[in-house]
């Protein structure tokens, strides 16, 4: 990824409204990654990332930030809620547990990429499967062999222009061999769990059952079960690895919840220990996971919070100190739900409009239609609590919910136009009752 600053920021204008000093500081954050890999030698390894403290309300777009940034670098992502973990001696999930989390992902991720360039190589063989079973070979040398082999060839030719796709035949499939099973350890020995998981999962691994599919079906199942046999299991952990150590993102939800005046007694104690369990993670140590000893010295860790309460002043100095870049997110406008709803690739009202076509339905609104729902999302928001854009999901279920229970029994194929007038219809009278609004929208 060797995006520039700009152009992260164009991108992450595709999906998020506003919010333009954070994409600032996570394109910064995301640029200087390649910056620091593209660093000399000598200096790369002190090349600290720029971690980030994200501070505003919930529904402004902190965790889609991240997300969508993640995304577009192609990198290790993990999100978590700070309140989820405890400091040890406390039960609860120890922070390290983020770190082999993360790691399990980038080895997914890895290992669908490497699936994904072994596409070509699985799609031959599992095509010779299917011949294997179709037509079995013979290869004594006689003639029967000469005609065996023309009319797999024939076959061949059938199957790649798919028309044998609807013929049903039986295969051995691994996938059902495996049964259930879960594994319960006390906090911080997940890797045992894991390591005991896998050694008993695995007897059952060996077993495999036949049963009938079409060729098609069978196509995919045995495409997949030969890209796994290509696979080089120790090069994708080692790639997996490598890959978090340098690129992973780790977005550390609620931090503020974690956050406290300095206290003696209580919960306040078990926060504190968990801002001194992080301090360690963030500032640089090697984590055991299954897959490797990981270091977390360069990954890249964003923090949020409302920080209603207490304040990033709050957090224990030295983790203050790890992370140096701080940006406000601004409370969303009337004209910001306005854009929200109309402008990203991913708009509420694009996903409605979807939803409706797949039963035949053209959904439409009309410009006036969206400004009152802009309206109306900022006036409760204000009145109520403010949820942010989360808002707009609310009202547009509530305004659409009827036409979703009608379509398609009681409203055939068609075209919809939603405008001001059924807006203030449908959602007036609960907007005017505060009472009702609290519970609704």
């Amino acid at each position: 990824m060797n995006l520039t600053p700009k152009q992260i920021v164009l991108e992450l204008d595709k999906f998020i409204v506003g919010q333009s000093d954070a994409k600032k500081s996570v394109a910064i954050a995301l640029r200087n990654r390649w910056r620091r890999m593209n660093a000399p030698d000598h200096i790369r390894a002190e090349i600290m990332p720029n971690n980030i403290i994200m501070i505003g309300p919930t529904g402004v777009g902190k965790t889609e930030i991240a997300r969508r940034l993640a995304k577009l670098a192609g990198a290790p992502f993990l999100k978590v809620e700070a309140t989820k973990f405890t400091e040890v001696g406390y039960v609860g999930r120890d922070v390290d547990s983020m770190i082999r989390d993360l790691t399990a992902f980038g080895v997914n991720l890895v290992q669908e990429e490497h699936k994904e360039r072994l596409k070509p190589i699985a799609a031959e063989r599992a095509e010779e499967a299917i011949l294997d079973i179709l037509i079995p070979p013979i290869n004594d040398g006689s003639s029967d062999a000469e005609i065996n082999q023309r009319t797999r060839e024939k076959f061949r030719i059938k199957l790649q222009n798919g028309d044998l796709n609807e013929r049903e035949i039986e295969v051995e499939d691994s996938a059902n061999g495996s049964s259930f099973m879960q594994v319960f350890t006390p906090a911080g020995m997940e890797e045992m769990g894991m390591d005991l998981q896998d050694m008993l999962g695995g007897m059952n691994k060996k077993k495999r059952k036949k049963r009938r599919m079409t060729v098609e079906e069978a196509r995919k199942l045995l495409a997949d079960e030969e890209a796994e046999k290509l696979l080089d299991a120790d090069a994708v952990n080692r790639e997996a690895v490598e890959r978090v150590e340098q690129t992973g993102i780790v977005f550390i939800d609620e931090i503020d919840k974690v956050a406290t005046k300095r206290s003696s007694s209580g919960a306040d104690v078990s926060r504190e220990g968990v801002q001194r369990d992080l301090l360690p993670i963030v500032e640089g140590s090697n984590v055991t996971t299954k897959f490797g000893l990981v270091k977390t010295d360069h990954i890249l860790f964003i923090a949020s919070g409302a920080f209603h309460v207490a304040k990033p002043s709050d957090l224990i100095p030295e983790l203050q100190g790890r992370f140096p870049i701080r940006v406000e997110l601004k409370s969303l406008t009337e004209a910001d739900f306005y854009r929200i709803l109309s402008v990203p690739e991913n708009a509420l009202m694009k996903q409605y409009q979807a939803m409706f076509l797949s039963e035949g339905v053209l959904l439409s609104f009309t410009d006036d239609a969206i400004l009152e729902v802009a309206a109306i999302a900022a006036q409760v928001n204000e009145e109520v609590e403010n949820i942010g854009a989360r808002r707009l999901h609310t009202i547009l279920s509530t305004l659409l919910e009827d036409l979703l229970f009608q379509i398609p029994d009681e409203m055939p194929a068609g075209e919809v136009i939603i405008d001001k007038t059924i807006v203030q219809n449908r959602l007036g009278s609960i907007v005017k009752n505060r009472d009702l609004s609290q519970y609704i929208l």
